[in-house]
């Protein structure tokens, strides 16, 4: 289920945000300018720049190896999904059009576990880890490695994977607490 890279498709850029733009987070999160939360934020940008590339290269790379920008994107979207981010979901959700979605990829998105001629058994099973590593971290062994492999994911693969992960439930968790602080505010 491998996507083209479209020309128009954005790439990774090490480019950070101006000082009077807002990142990808602090727009999910609501948070406005002149605010007690924007103005302790405008002292720790580069934080949020540093996530904001991290988004870029994590989701947009200029080789994305076995895991294509549409899956990429499918992916994110349904690990917003489990931690119950609708606006974050929205956003996987365009990264996914623009990359290509398919009736696949859009059921893996949503948060459908896919067993069917449409997704093959490597893809699966990188359903199956995203899910474990969002929804059930605690679980994850060395045998769900040797899983992965087994199905055919590479190790650069399997690497890559992880690093999605671990930046889509990172980016729900810290919009998230955002969101409260701005409330609280």
């Amino acid at each position: 289920m491998q996507v083209k890279h479209h020309s128009c498709m954005p790439v990774w850029s090490p480019i950070l945000p101006g000082k009077d733009e807002m990142t990808l987070i602090e727009n999910l999160a609501g948070v406005r300018a002149s605010t007690p939360l924007s103005d302790a934020l405008a002292q720790r940008t580069e934080i949020m720049g540093l996530s904001q590339a991290s988004h870029d290269a994590v989701l947009l790379p200029r080789d994305p190896g076995g895991l294509s920008h549409a899956e990429r994107a499918a992916l994110a979207a349904r690990m917003a999904g489990w931690n119950a981010d609708p606006a974050l979901v929205a956003h996987y959700r365009e990264l996914l059009a623009q990359a290509g979605e398919t009736p696949a990829l859009a059921a893996v998105a949503s948060g459908e576990l896919v067993a069917s001629p449409a997704v093959e058994a490597r893809f699966a099973a990188i359903i199956r880890h995203a899910d474990l590593l969002t929804r059930r971290t605690r679980d994850a062994r060395k045998e769900d490695i040797t899983a992965l492999i087994a199905a055919g994911v590479t190790e650069p693969d399997i690497v890559r994977l992880a690093e999605l992960a671990a930046f889509v439930n990172y980016q729900a968790r810290v919009i998230a607490g955002l969101r409260l602080l701005g409330a609280a505010a």
